[in-house]
């Protein structure tokens, strides 16, 4: 089977045409700010790729998902980071509308029909915060909520429809309760202002989404059971399932998009172009390993420790592939084009979504001495 033949495919079966038109399109024009990436997604349906079928959605599940995400990747990264933070959403919004009588189910529907974007407001990118402390201030009167402050980074922020965030709602005992807050994109008081000054995956709108009291329909405030001490509920588990394999995966496609070009090169010496495929194919059977087992059983407390190990061990084979895709191509190549150091810092930024290694070394410990995984 040609390389990455197998992704492509799932990619083209559920999103058709997205995977030729990505080809057709420069990679440095995909990459920049005003992506034609995102415009593309939209135009052939991608945003409704994991809603289920019952709604007009595409219906994958989790392996398939990974797989059209490291095609994805390889054909332009900013794309595959955007749309993981979209996918991270929907599958939150698909887990809820399974045990809820609310009206998820009619805004997934509008997803896949109208081709809706959905961006995500959670604390990701701010240095030292927990990931699931509000990054929002609420003003609660009866039913009514309004939302203050400010997400920066925010993927998708110029393109998305919906914004996701996390919100503590006063509860009546004085205390508070953590919420996911869906908030249109054209609502009075929200803001776009440019944050992202990176060359590097800068398709991805990552800039600063700024809410003035703003105010939130009661039907999309979605109330979920987190604790302050970072043990997570159910629906936080499956987000955060999803979340670190899709992104790995999308990383993963960038690598790959490194060591597809080696393999074109038929000077490189045949047993390094063959460890350079292999090395990555195998970190990829490892998070399709992973998902397989999430679709079978439903993401637990223990999938996500393992999808931790996934994802932190599968950023060092991506970081040691990189640096050897770079070498193997030479100096020239380098200099001939921006496209492999492009890639090569790309494929880094894994890094730097959350949570991080050094802040989960401790809960991970605890995790294989027994203890349910917690996201200090």
């Amino acid at each position: 089977m040609r390389y990455l033949q197998r992704e492509r495919s799932e990619l083209d079966r559920l999103v058709p045409g997205l995977d030729q038109t990505l080809a057709s399109l420069p990679l440095d024009a995909m990459e920049r700010p005003e992506s034609p990436g995102l415009a593309a997604f939209r135009e052939k349906g991608g945003p409704g790729l994991l809603v289920p079928s019952e709604h007009g959605g595409g219906g994958a599940d989790l392996l398939t998902a990974v797989r059209v995400q490291r095609a994805v990747g390889s054909r332009s990264p900013s794309l595959a980071v955007a749309t993981t933070m979209h996918h991270f959403s929907v599958a939150s919004l698909v887990e809820t509308a399974a045990t809820s009588n609310g009206m998820e189910w009619m805004l997934l529907a509008a997803i896949a029909k109208d081709n809706l974007l959905l961006a995500s407001g959670f604390a990701e990118g701010r240095t030292g915060q927990h990931i699931l402390s509000p990054g929002l201030t609420a003003r609660v009167e009866g039913e009514k909520v309004w939302l203050s402050g400010a997400k920066k980074p925010c993927s998708l922020a110029k393109s998305m429809n919906l914004l996701t965030a996390s919100v503590a709602l006063p509860t009546a005992d004085g205390g508070t309760q953590l919420a996911v807050a869906l908030v249109p994109a054209d609502a009075p008081g929200m803001s776009v202002r440019p944050f992202w000054n990176s060359p590097i995956l800068a398709g991805a709108e990552s800039d600063e989404v700024v809410l003035a009291d703003v105010e939130v329909p009661a039907e999309l405030i979605v109330r979920t059971d987190v604790t302050s001490d970072g043990h997570l509920d159910h629906l936080q588990t499956v987000g955060f399932v999803w979340f670190e394999l899709l992104m790995t995966a999308s990383y993963l496609g960038a690598a790959s998009a490194l060591v597809e070009r080696v393999l074109a090169v038929e000077s490189v010496d045949a047993a390094l172009r063959a460890s350079l495929a292999t090395d990555l194919q195998a970190a990829m059977l490892t998070v399709e390993g992973l998902a397989r087992a999430a679709d079978a059983d439903g993401p637990d407390n223990d999938a996500l420790g393992l999808a931790l190990v996934c994802r932190f061990h599968v950023q060092d084979v991506i970081t040691s592939v990189a640096t050897r895709c770079v070498e193997a191509l030479g100096g020239m190549a380098f200099i001939g084009s921006g496209e492999v150091a492009y890639l090569n810092s790309a494929c880094r930024a894994l890094a730097f979504h959350p949570p991080s290694r050094a802040r989960m070394s401790s809960a991970l410990l605890e995790h294989f001495a027994g203890e349910p995984l917690r996201v200090p």
